[in-house]
């Protein structure tokens, strides 16, 4: 099925998030559509799947114009959607979650179950999912899930497959998986649009690109394009992809993790005997697929959770006696991976935000009492300092864009004297300059001789940032290795394999990210 988008514009109150954008998708193409976050790319799918209505323009499918009035509408046409964020039912088995909304039944309607698991079984038979039915959603790995989900979608008869950020929390050994499924797919007819900011997997798989910035279509790239000119059309100017800097110069031990545990309150293990070591003038990255117990071990750090059992010991000091305040007061800098919840007030002014943690700090005014012309220098200062994007400084904070708020959090934390920083997921959501700038900052606060801790679930940003990686599974961590060790043993170790037995894997099978690595390097 041929689909054509002629025109469409989506506007949100002041916010054009779509631009007479025009796009045509050829029956069994892969069509890769290419933006920063924010660029308008999910808002452009929504509309096509009915979830939006289109200000102007029009869908043809087939060159006939169509209007849905909601998801039914698309799913009726021959249009499938698989999300970021998975539409998975936990309980549930792989039939039931298959067949939900769209339920077989039989004699005075009652469901047919085996009508449901026999749609999976065909269809995980003509495409090689390898997906039981019986199965249920909880116990399965999430790579399985995105194919329940794909399931879902061609269960319905899907001639055009929209995958939105389908590998965000994939390992590579998952992302290979998905990228045979693709071409399984496209080879029997099946239209593909891939939603995604990441190039390397663009240029593994898509048959036609176009880039998206800023609600507009800016132009059409080539799979042979390399990963900087995509960038450099991703954004808008040249873009330098990869993080200048020094061997690190590790030095003492600054934070000491010995066998942290914590129950969490369904009685489930989060954290399994943890022990790490960060020194300083070194960054240590942990890596691993979100969900695995990297956020619980970076709020056992701040104070937020209470490890059952454990030490944590930050330049000789037991963090464990401590309350937040204390442990930001001893050296500790945090950004969280949420910064909107837990890193800024949205209602308080920039100024305000940029102090947060340090505001009974002497320099800010005395006692209880602030000085509202030293809160405002000290703005003036960290924003020229970092780039934040403002018109005042009085502003309220959530005036700016995700990018510039995180420059508000990260001039915050680092603006200090510290020991430690533990930056968790430090650059989600934000666009390519943005990561740019705050990559340099990570560096430099480790070259100042600051022990670093990032956590990420971003494999490219732990390769290009760690001195050394931890890699979590399950609550555990697998295994300490240096940097340069190949993505593809990462990715094997993401997904529960021992070291050793990574290795030899990984020695006798290469992913396509792990080739585009090579490339990469050979390109440079």
């Amino acid at each position: 099925m041929r689909l054509q988008l002629r025109g469409i514009t989506k506007v949100f109150g002041p916010l054009v998030a779509n631009d007479h954008i025009d796009l045509t998708v050829e029956p069994g193409q892969i069509h890769a559509l290419l933006g920063e976050n924010g660029a308008g790319k999910s808002t452009l799918m929504n509309v096509l799947y009915g979830l939006y209505r289109p200000d102007e323009g029009e869908i043809l499918l087939d060159d006939e114009s169509v209007h849905f009035s909601g998801p039914g509408d698309a799913v009726a046409r021959g249009i499938g959607m698989v999300h970021q964020h998975f539409m998975l039912v936990p309980v549930f088995t792989v039939a039931e979650s298959v067949a939900l909304g769209y339920e077989p039944t039989g004699a005075l309607g009652v469901i047919d179950a085996k009508a449901a698991a026999a749609k999976v079984t065909e269809i995980s038979a003509r495409f090689g999912f390898d997906v039981d039915p019986e199965a249920r959603i909880e116990d399965l790995p999430v790579g399985v899930q995105q194919r329940v989900e794909i399931i879902k979608a061609l269960s319905r008869d899907a001639k055009v497959l929209i995958l939105d950020e389908p590998t965000a929390v994939l390992t590579p050994q998952e992302t290979d998986e998905l990228i045979e499924i693709m071409r399984g797919l496209k080879a029997s007819g099946t239209s593909i649009v891939f939603i995604t900011h990441k190039l390397r997997e663009v240029r593994a798989i898509a048959d036609k690109i176009t880039v998206i910035r800023r609600g507009r279509v800016v132009g059409e790239a080539s799979p042979s394009s390399t990963e900087t000119e995509l960038a450099s059309l991703m954004v808008g100017r040249a873009v330098n992809l990869t993080v200048d800097k020094d061997p690190a110069k590790a030095a003492h031990p600054v934070l000491s993790v010995h066998d942290l545990s914590l129950v969490a309150p369904g009685g489930t293990l989060a954290l399994d005997r943890i022990n790490l070591t960060v020194h300083s003038g070194e960054v240590l990255a942990v890596a691993g697929v979100q969900g695995n117990g990297q956020t619980e071990l970076a709020e056992c750090l701040l104070g937020i959770e209470a490890p059952t059992t454990g030490t944590m010991i930050l330049s000789g000091r037991n963090l464990s006696s401590m309350s937040v305040r204390q442990r930001l007061h001893s050296g500790l800098g945090f950004v969280p991976e949420d910064r909107s919840t837990d890193g800024m007030i949205a209602g308080f002014s920039i100024a305000e935000n940029l102090i947060l943690d340090i505001n009974d700090d002497p320099r800010f005014g005395r006692g209880p009492s602030l000085d509202p012309r030293k809160v405002r220098a000290n703005a003036l200062d960290k924003v020229a300092e970092y780039d934040i994007r403002v018109t005042d400084v009085s502003d309220p904070i959530s005036t700016l864009s995700g990018g510039n708020q995180q420059k508000v959090v990260l001039a915050r934390e680092i603006s200090r004297d510290l020991d430690l920083l533990v930056a968790s997921q430090p650059t989600r959501g934000l666009d390519v300059g943005s990561i740019e700038f705050v990559h340099k900052r990570i560096v430099a606060e480790r070259d100042a001789g600051t022990a670093v801790l990032i956590i990420s679930s971003e494999l490219d940003e732990v390769i290009a940032l760690a001195d050394r990686i931890a890699v979590m599974y399950r609550g555990r961590i697998v295994g300490i290795v240096p940097a340069g060790t190949p993505r593809d043993v990462l990715g094997l170790m993401m997904a529960g394999v021992p070291l050793s037995e990574a290795r030899a894997q990984a020695t006798e099978h290469t992913t396509l990210l792990g080739e585009a690595d090579e490339q990469a390097k050979e390109e440079q």
